[in-house]
């Protein structure tokens, strides 16, 4: 076997009108903060981890390039996928319909307050 080109993934980038409210956000959905800097003049990069590792998020400003609401395609993990719909709905987020299979676990999608999709998945 030849030497993998990758061996891992860091983070997947998400675009945002307002770093702070969006970090607000996911922290209080679990998250924590690793990096939240600005890495040149005018260009701020937020990264957070969810608790149990993994890849994480980075939130990057909005560009004529970079639009928000956009389908990140990001599958978020969660013990209690009822409870997390009902405390995304809370906070006023637009909340999907649980989609409750035989063949699937019970999940559902969100939106973020710029409009971008997420996806939550039940996983003990």
């Amino acid at each position: 076997m030849t030497n993998p080109t990758f061996t891992g993934l860091q983070c997947v980038a998400v675009p945002v009108t307002d770093q702070d409210r969006s970090k607000a956000l996911f922290e209080d959905c679990g998250f924590t903060t690793t990096i939240d800097a600005e890495l040149q003049p005018g260009f701020r990069w937020v990264e957070l981890a969810s608790p149990a590792g993994g890849a994480g998020i980075a939130l990057v400003r909005v560009g004529d390039d970079l639009p928000a609401g956009i389908d990140t395609g990001i599958r978020l993990l969660t013990p209690d996928a009822r409870a997390a719909h009902a405390a995304l709905a809370e906070k006023g987020l637009e909340v999907g319909d649980l989609l409750d299979w035989e063949t699937a676990p019970l999940m559902f999608s969100f939106r973020d307050t710029d409009g971008n999709r997420f996806y939550v998945t039940e996983r003990a």
